[in-house]
């Protein structure tokens, strides 16, 4: 199975955020190029939250680029077998953690955003990861900065995007 083809049974069997759903759908019928970041109308990403439930704590990137935190994440690559696969790899890659884990029951959330031209649109797929114990990130170039924040610190560095995708994360765990 291809990750688009992955990509499509994880969209068509997600629960929730109806209309956004539908147009990922959408976008990938359309555009069979659609995995890929050199797809001008927009292309699927695919995202994780890191956090460590014992700690109530999430990891956010300073991303180098858009200078905002946010969870770990970026753009499909050949390589990645599924969505999940991409988001758990770019959390590894951006956090320095070995032995993340994906949460259980697919992808939290679903957001589309504008990012800047060619590309227009991001389609991202946003999963969460399980940090082990004792975990110690290490910061990749994509980053300026990894910072822990409590939960309830979110709210103050990140935008609503971030907040969405920690409470969705908070409510399934």
């Amino acid at each position: 199975m291809s990750l688009y083809d992955d990509a499509v049974l994880v969209l068509k069997g997600y629960e929730g955020q109806e209309d956004l759903r539908r147009s990922y759908l959408d976008h990938l019928a359309a555009r069979p190029d659609g995995m890929w970041k050199a797809c001008d109308a927009g292309h699927v990403t695919a995202s994780a939250l890191v956090i460590d439930p014992g700690h109530g704590r999430v990891l956010l990137t300073l991303h180098r680029k858009l200078r905002m935190w946010l969870q770990m994440g970026g753009h499909c690559e050949p390589g990645d077998p599924t969505l999940a696969a991409a988001a758990l790899r770019e959390a590894t890659e951006e956090s320095g953690i070995g032995g993340l884990t994906l949460l259980p029951g697919g992808p939290v959330r679903l957001d589309r955003h504008p990012i800047p031209a060619p590309c227009n649109w991001h389609y991202d797929v946003q999963y969460a990861v399980l940090a082990p114990p004792g975990a110690v990130q290490e910061i990749s170039e994509e980053s300026l900065d990894l910072r822990w924040f409590a939960y309830d610190e979110v709210a103050g560095v990140a935008d609503e995007s971030v907040l969405r995708l920690l409470e969705a994360t908070r409510a399934r765990l």
